[in-house]
């Protein structure tokens, strides 16, 4: 039997969504993840049973992940826009680093949610973003410190964040070959 999600990626967006999505109509990230179902299992399962699919497993990763690793993939990927700024809060107090508080905080937010290409008016108003202004490592620290400090503090930031989010993707991972969700490739 083929599992029930193609990849590691589209199942962590299912199931961080599944807890926001109502049925008034699809969700926009379902359509760009879920364009085709590829046979398989997943094709046989209505759109609820899939729904519900997501639903379990929301819950398995939420009790097997630590709570680092769930508010990372919060902070990251989730749709909720309540549950992701809660994420990236409590992800900034997990960083360790010599940087001022305003500057930790914003270096997270800014790493969680990076700026996006394109025109600001050409899209729609339910995307979370964040100013335009907190994206300006200039207005992250007060006392103006060089830029070489400032480089150094957002790089080692990042590094932390991503060995987090690797983390957190390898346990995802080991949980679905365990449990046998993904499609074998």
């Amino acid at each position: 039997m083929t599992g029930i999600y193609r990849d590691v990626m589209p199942a962590i967006v299912r199931v961080l969504a599944a807890d926001a999505i109502d049925n008034t109509a699809k969700q926009s990230w379902q359509r760009l993840i879920d364009r085709k179902v590829d046979g398989g299992f997943r094709a046989l399962l209505s759109a609820q049973d899939q729904f519900e699919f997501d639903c379990i497993l929301h819950a398995l990763l939420h009790r097997e992940l630590s709570p680092a690793e769930w508010d990372v993939l919060h902070a990251r990927y989730s749709t909720h826009f309540d549950r992701r700024g809660q994420a990236i809060e409590r992800l900034a107090s997990r960083v360790h680093s010599p940087a001022p508080s305003r500057f930790l905080e914003r270096a997270v937010a800014t790493w969680a949610i990076p700026m996006m290409k394109g025109k600001n008016g050409k899209r729609s108003t339910a995307i979370l973003m964040l100013p335009k202004e907190w994206y300006d490592m200039n207005n992250w620290d007060e006392d103006a410190r060089p830029d070489s400090t400032r480089n150094r503090w957002r790089r080692d930031i990042r590094k932390q964040l991503d060995r987090f989010e690797e983390e957190a993707l390898v346990h995802v991972t080991e949980i679905l070959d365990r449990e046998k969700l993904l499609d074998a490739a």
